[in-house]
């Protein structure tokens, strides 16, 4: 299990919600549980570029952050399903916000990142 090497700065709400929402993934991954996608493999499909670990690694780390619960049903094969708790549901709207900002800027957005992408020393041939 990983450990961290250096404690987090924790000084801020800044701080806190980066603290819990960094990851790739997350934000998403609360949108598409949010939306009804709730098992692992329906949240794959809905983020194929996320390798099925770092989607566990994750959820799991939401679940001990309290923004999502984790259920498993006694069957064969094992099924499992996330929901958002309460807690988790109370970011919704800020996620909602944020894609609609997202949404008004995305030519804007989309020419800046292609731009830093097309800069990279670490990209070749890109187009």
């Amino acid at each position: 299990m990983y450990e961290r090497k250096i404690i987090p700065n924790l000084n801020c709400g800044l701080d806190l919600i980066g603290e819990v929402l960094y990851g790739k993934w997350k934000i998403r991954l609360l949108w598409f549980i949010h939306q009804g996608h709730k098992r692992p493999s329906e949240l794959q499909r809905k983020i194929p570029d996320a390798s099925r670990r770092v989607l566990n690694i994750q959820l799991k780390e939401m679940e001990e952050h309290e923004l999502v619960s984790k259920i498993i049903y006694p069957v064969v094969p094992p099924k499992v399903e996330y929901s958002l708790t309460e807690f988790g549901e109370s970011l919704i709207p800020l996620v909602g916000a944020l894609g609609q900002w997202a949404d008004q800027h995305e030519d804007r957005l989309r020419m800046l990142i292609m731009k830093r992408i097309q800069g990279s020393p670490d990209i070749e041939n890109f187009s």
